[in-house]
């Protein structure tokens, strides 16, 4: 049996990226990027107003006051996609609106809020700033930057960004194909009524979803029944996926045929057992150097072995530079016994409490208890000690439990 840390850094170790592909920029929201970008553009362009107004010469309202204004001549306007074409000259003034090249020899622009116009002469009453309300060329980006480096996951101003440097189709990393496998006489599918000793297959639901919330591909293969010839003949139709997950047969029952199986047909088993809870009985290793996980049956233990081991695996297969889920620190209420032998994993809610973050156990850990699941925002991470801890690290399950509650309707009525 290994520490949690020695079997993450033995999957990690195991993995490499997977080939990149050429795709359209609608196409890779989520993606992980596989090639650095060096911008060929400066962005903006040119130097460019930020507000309506008047582009001028500031040493031209040099002296302007309240009871001495500076009159200047306005000669054209420019609006964005237009430009001036003539240098401006002393004296004179192009009124000019958001985003519109500023005309060559202008340095400033007023805010026409703050200036008179009338009959085509722009009065100022205040000295206008050198730069001011001018985005200079190349503020945002310059010609020859690297922007965006490889590793990166594309979130919504990444491809807003890719769009600005022209760049329509972009590499990525591949999506892991992920074959998902439930095995146990007592399963039946979702839809089917439960007999005598059945439960419904919620693990390979379960997995299917934790596989695309992380971005990868799920293949269900169905459930493979407590026989190694069924089981083998599963398996098989793994054989073009990237990366395999079993649910259940992975502990010492005496029908616990998962590990038998595997290592029959080619598969190096890495370890076999995790120091814990939930999950001990969990498996990894390599068949054709593609990896292998087989997973504990009881709901939680599956789900949490996942987020532990499989999800990581996966980002590091997407080419991810930081795989793992995040992690925070939070006073727990009331304190938690640690793990004993083992590094214990507890569900919890999250809360802001006095300005801290506060966590609290969903009630109880046992590892078929999936509620539990369902009310987690994170996973409090216990040492394999018998101390009570006041505090704890934290991963992340939901990054929607951080945000703030919606007002309700008592405090928002008038």
């Amino acid at each position: 049996m290994i520490s949690v840390e020695e079997a993450r850094k033995t999957i990690l170790e195991a993995i490499e990226p997977l080939p990149a592909e050429r795709l359209c920029l609608l196409d890779v929201l989520g993606r992980v990027l596989a090639e650095d970008v060096v911008s060929t553009r400066t962005i903006p362009p040119w130097d460019n107003s930020a507000m309506d107004g008047y582009a001028l010469r500031a040493e031209d309202t040099e002296g302007a006051a309240a009871q001495s204004p500076v009159s200047l001549q306005i000669v054209g306007e420019v609006a964005a996609g237009g430009y001036y074409e003539a240098p401006l000259q002393p004296g004179e003034a192009v009124r000019i609106l958001t985003g519109a090249p500023v005309p060559a020899g202008a340095n400033a622009v007023v805010m026409q809020e703050i200036v008179e116009v009338s009959d085509g002469t722009l009065r100022l009453r205040a000295p206008v700033p050198r730069g001011a309300n001018v985005r200079p060329a190349g503020e945002d980006v310059a010609a020859g930057t690297c922007v965006l480096q490889r590793g990166t996951p594309l979130k919504p101003a990444h491809i807003g960004m890719l769009a600005a440097l022209g760049k329509s189709f972009v590499q990525v990393f591949q999506r892991p194909r992920v074959a998902i496998l439930a095995t146990g006489d007592e399963l039946v599918e979702v839809d089917r009524p439960l007999g005598q000793g059945q439960i419904t297959n919620s693990n390979a639901y379960a997995l299917t979803a934790q596989v695309e919330a992380c971005g990868a591909q799920p293949v269900m293969l169905g459930i493979a029944r407590d026989h190694p010839d069924d089981l083998r003949e599963k398996l098989r139709a793994a054989i073009h996926a990237d990366l395999l997950v079993t649910s259940g047969g992975v502990s010492v029952g005496d029908f616990d045929y998962v590990k038998e199986v595997l290592a029959a047909i080619g598969c190096t088993m890495r370890f076999w057992k995790v120091a814990m809870k939930p999950g001990k009985p969990l498996a990894f290793g390599t068949m054709g150097g593609k990896p292998v996980f087989g997973l504990p049956g009881n709901p939680v233990s599956t789900m949490v072995s996942f987020e532990l081991f499989v999800r990581p695996a996966l980002r590091r297969m997407m080419g991810d530079r930081a795989p793992f889920a995040p992690e925070l620190h939070a006073r727990l209420d009331p304190p938690l016994r640690g793990g004993g032998k083992r590094t214990n994993f507890v569900r919890v809610t999250l809360h802001h409490e006095g300005g801290e973050l506060v966590a609290r156990s969903t009630g109880n850990q046992g590892s078929g208890i999936l509620s539990s699941m369902v009310a987690a925002h994170a996973l409090a991470v216990l040492p394999p000690d018998d101390a009570q801890h006041s505090e704890a690290d934290l991963i992340l399950l939901d990054p929607h439990a951080l945000s703030p509650p919606f007002p309700n309707e008592s405090s928002t009525a008038d």
